[in-house]
């Protein structure tokens, strides 16, 4: 009976140490469970910081390069602003050289050069209408455009060579049509429009004007008396 006792207490011995270790290894492996689902759960945190900083900083090298392209198109739109002053100074001055060379500042000067041009071309110019028209109305150098339509009598060689130094005349003068009028015995009649343009009067110009007026005057009347 002592034999079964002991047999006894050992049996309960056992199973009481069985069941402790059976409970610690449930701790432990709550243990280990948790610190896996600490360490998954930091991984995530590691991961997600890494790829929210990877995406900051492609925007922030997105913004970079896309203000760099601004910064570059808007250099290139700038260049041909560059140098504009000198620009506009030189092209000025190109106009003002031009207005003054080429341009008359009376209607006596642009007669006299079609006279001289059709006595030297052989031909003549007859029946002159005019008509006119400001430009850049109320501008500093205000010009005034003449037009105008005359009769051309020649032969056909005289007439092309008229024409030819009109259009090539120092005095600015743009042939705008020609018409065939008639021809009758080697004389061809054509009908010429043209324009030019009246400059305003230099200062000198406009002295000049007034003493060539006054002597005017004064042979006409026969001097002060």
């Amino acid at each position: 009976m002592s034999v079964t006792l002991e047999m006894a207490a050992r049996g309960a011995s056992a199973r009481k140490i069985a069941e402790q270790a059976r409970r610690a290894v449930t701790v432990l492996n709550l243990h280990f469970a948790g610190v896996a689902l600490l360490a998954l759960v930091n991984l995530y945190l590691i991961v997600h910081m890494g790829l929210s900083y990877q995406q900051a900083h492609s925007q922030n090298d997105d913004a970079v390069a896309q203000q760099k392209v601004l910064l570059t198109t808007a250099q290139l739109g700038a260049l041909p602003l560059e140098g504009l002053d000198t620009k506009l100074m030189e092209a000025t001055g190109e106009a003002d050289t031009f207005y003054k060379k080429r341009l008359p500042s009376a209607y006596s000067q642009m007669l006299t050069e079609l006279g001289e041009l059709s006595s030297k071309g052989h031909v003549k110019l007859s029946g002159v209408q005019y008509g006119q028209a400001p430009v850049l109305e109320g501008s500093s150098g205000e010009l005034t455009q003449v037009m105008m339509d005359a009769n051309l009598t020649g032969d056909y060689r005289s007439l092309v060579t008229f024409i030819n130094a009109l259009e090539r005349d120092r005095m600015f003068f743009l042939v705008n049509a020609i018409a065939l009028n008639g021809a009758q015995s080697g004389t061809v009649n054509l009908r010429l429009r043209l324009t030019t343009y009246l400059r305003p009067k230099s200062p000198d110009e406009a002295k000049e004007a007034v003493k060539q007026q006054a002597a005017t005057v004064k042979a006409t009347t026969g001097g002060a008396r």
